[in-house]
Parts: structure tokens; C-alpha cells; sequence
């Protein structure tokens, strides 16, 4: 299993391509929810994915918070199949990543059934459970590393 790692002008257009379709095919299709997911963050976000024999087994982003606050959050998080460890995974990577990289607080919006996942990794509950395209969500924070 391959780990990739690469800011948006450094994927290919057969990477930015697999991305994007997985993505659709998890979070449009499986979730049956229809959103806009080309939403402008991709550029300024550094993506992750963990590859195996040419197929996308996990993936996430991550990217500055647009409103300055010098958080970063996390997003997009998907696992091609559930059971099997791999989001897990990509998001150790990606925390460890960002702790030895460009240590942030971090913020993710993430689905209320997948609480515990993300507790895990240090991210504790900061909001109310609200609505984001017809599925529960919450919002958590990881304190920088150290802190």
C-alpha cells in the first residue's frame, strides 16, 4: 500500500480525475446526497490517499480555515470500503503529517456516527449536532500536538 501525498498543482489530471470520481461514488452515491463537492477548497488543500495496485483505498484533504483563524480542517474523508482500517489509517498519516509539517489546530465537520473514529485521534466534540446535506454532523477540534 502506497501512501501519495501532493498539493493540488502537483496532481495529474488522471489523479485529480480518481479523486474527484471516488468522491462522488462515496459521498453522492453511497450517501445518496447530493451536494456541490467541487467547492473551490481543492486548490489550496494538500490531498492524501493511500493507493494499492492503481485503486484509491482511503483519501482526505486538508487546507487552511478560509476565514484566517490559522486553524486547518480536514475534509472529504472517505474509505473506498468500510471495515477494513484504511480511513484509519489515512488519517494517522495525515496527522502526523501535519504535526510534524505545519502544527494547527485542527477542525473537522464530521458525521455524528463516526464520533468515536475521530476521538480516537484526539478531536473532541465543539458544537451542537446540525444538519449538513441531510446527514447529522458535529463539529470537533484536535488542539495542536503538545498542547
Amino acid at each position: 500500500m502506497n501512501c501519495i501525498v501532493k498539493r493540488f498543482e502537483e496532481l495529474t489530471l488522471d489523479e485529480l480525475y480518481q479523486i474527484l470520481q471516488q468522491r462522488s461514488a462515496v459521498f453522492v452515491v453511497e450517501q445518496n446526497c447530493p451536494y456541490q463537492d467541487v467547492d473551490g477548497l481543492d486548490q489550496n488543500s494538500v490531498h492524501l490517499w493511500l493507493e494499492e495496485d492503481g485503486k484509491m483505498l482511503a483519501y482526505l484533504r486538508w487546507f487552511p480555515d478560509p476565514e484566517g483563524s490559522g486553524r486547518l480542517h480536514i475534509g472529504r474523508m472517505l474509505s473506498a470500503e468500510h471495515g477494513k482500517g484504511w480511513g484509519g489509517i489515512a488519517l494517522h498519516e495525515a496527522l502526523r503529517r501535519i504535526d510534524e509539517e505545519t502544527p494547527a489546530e485542527i477542525e473537522i465537520e464530521a458525521q455524528v456516527y463516526a464520533r468515536g473514529f475521530y476521538e480516537r485521534e484526539g478531536f473532541a466534540g465543539c458544537s451542537e449536532e446540525f444538519d449538513l446535506d441531510g446527514i447529522p454532523h458535529l463539529r470537533m477540534i484536535r488542539p495542536v500536538k503538545g498542547e
